[in-house]
C-alpha cells in the first residue's frame, strides 16, 4: 500500500502571485504603484462590494479580492464627491487584499490615489464580470486545496488517469515510457503533484521536470521531442493506483474480485497490486488495468461476470439428474 503522504495545506497567498501567475488568465493590469502586492489573500473566493459601497459593513467578506463589475462603478458614479471618498475610505480600511475591475473600464484616479495610500493594489481587467468571477474563483480555489507530493509516475492511459507507485528501481519510469510509445500521455515522472480539488484528485508535475521523463541508461528523454505533443498532458485526475512490487499476490486478488482502494487527500481512489517479474509485458498489463478500470467506471466488471458465470455452472452441476 502507498506511504501516507504529507499533505500541505495553503492559508494565504499573496497578491503578488495573484497577479504575476495568473495576470495572462485574468487579463489584469496593475493600475496604482505595487505597494499592495504583498497583501495576503485569506480566502479561495471573489467578493462583490455593493453593500460596502452603500455602507453596510455587517457581513463583510474583507479577506477576499474586490471585483467591481458594471453596478459598483455606476453605483459609485451618482455618488457626491465627498460621499463617495467616505463610502471608499471606510472600505480601504478594511484590510482588504486587492480591488479589480472588469470590463476595463476607465478607474478614478482620487481611486487610485486613496489605494496608494492604504498600500491596496487596484487591477483592470477586460474580461465581463461573471467571466472574472468565475476565473478567479477557480484559480483560487485550486490554489487553497489541500495537496501532496508522492513518489512516481503519472499517466493518461486511454483517458483514465493512472498513478504508478513502488520502490525505487521497480521500474516505474520505464513502463511510462512504454505506455507513452504505445499512445498515451505522461504527466509526470518521479515526483507526482497531487491537490485535491472539490472531492477530484487532480495531478501534476513540477514545473522544471514536466515534459522530461529518466529512465536508467539513458538519462533525462523529452517526451514529446520524440513522440510528438500528444505524448504529455499538463494535468490528469487520479483514476486508478497501481503498486508495483516484487512478489506474489493472494488468491483474491489473483481472480480480481476485491477491488482495494486507497485514501489520498481524504478521497478514496481504487487500488491495485501488481507484480513485476521477468518476461511480463508491464506496459502493456498496466493498459489492461486501465481499461478495466474505463469499464467498472461505465458499469460492467469482467471478474464480476465471470464469478456469476461460475456460480450459475456450479448450481447447475450441484442439481440432481431428472429422473426419466
Amino acid at each position: 500500500m502507498m506511504k501516507e503522504p504529507v499533505v500541505k495545506k495553503v492559508e494565504s497567498i499573496s497578491v503578488a502571485r495573484f497577479y504575476e501567475q495568473y495576470r495572462s488568465t485574468l487579463e489584469l493590469q496593475l493600475l496604482n504603484s505595487p505597494l499592495g502586492m504583498t497583501r495576503p489573500i485569506l480566502q479561495p473566493t471573489v467578493n462583490r462590494p455593493g453593500l460596502a459601497l452603500a455602507g453596510y459593513f455587517g457581513y463583510f467578506a474583507h479577506e477576499r479580492v474586490q471585483v467591481f463589475g458594471a453596478a459598483e462603478v455606476a453605483y459609485m458614479e451618482q455618488l457626491e464627491g465627498e460621499e463617495r471618498n467616505a463610502r471608499l475610505e471606510l472600505l480601504l480600511k478594511k484590510d482588504i487584499p486587492c480591488i479589480v475591475f472588469s470590463h476595463g473600464g476607465k478607474v478614478p484616479q482620487d481611486l487610485l490615489d486613496m489605494a496608494d495610500e492604504h498600500r491596496v493594489s487596484v487591477f483592470s481587467s477586460n474580461l465581463v464580470t461573471v467571466n472574472l468571477v468565475n476565473r478567479a474563483t477557480l484559480i483560487l480555489e485550486n490554489e487553497f486545496a489541500d495537496s501532496t507530493t508522492v513518489h512516481g509516475c503519472m499517466v493518461d492511459v486511454r483517458g483514465v488517469g493512472v498513478l504508478l507507485t513502488g520502490e525505487s528501481g521497480i521500474g516505474k519510469s520505464e513502463i511510462s515510457l512504454g505506455l507513452v510509445e504505445r499512445g498515451s500521455s505522461l504527466v509526470a515522472d518521479d515526483l507526482v503533484r497531487i491537490r485535491n480539488s472539490s472531492g477530484e484528485l487532480i495531478a501534476t508535475s513540477p514545473k522544471l521536470s514536466r515534459g522530461f521523463i529518466e529512465i536508467r541508461g539513458l538519462g533525462i528523454i523529452n517526451v514529446t521531442n520524440l513522440f510528438g505533443l500528444k505524448a504529455f498532458r499538463d494535468n490528469k485526475r487520479v483514476d486508478l493506483v497501481i503498486n508495483l512490487f516484487n512478489g506474489e499476490l493472494t488468491e483474491l486478488e489473483r481472480l480480481g474480485l476485491d477491488h482495494q482502494t486507497t485514501t489520498i487527500l481524504g478521497v478514496e481512489v481504487e487500488h491495485l497490486n501488481l507484480p513485476v517479474a521477468p518476461g511480463r509485458d508491464m506496459s502493456r498489463l498496466v493498459e489492461v488495468a486501465a481499461l478495466g478500470r474505463y469499464l467498472r467506471g461505465s458499469g460492467y466488471d469482467m471478474a464480476e461476470e465471470f464469478n456469476r458465470r461460475l456460480h450459475r455452472e456450479i448450481q447447475r452441476n450441484s442439481q440432481p439428474p431428472q429422473q426419466p
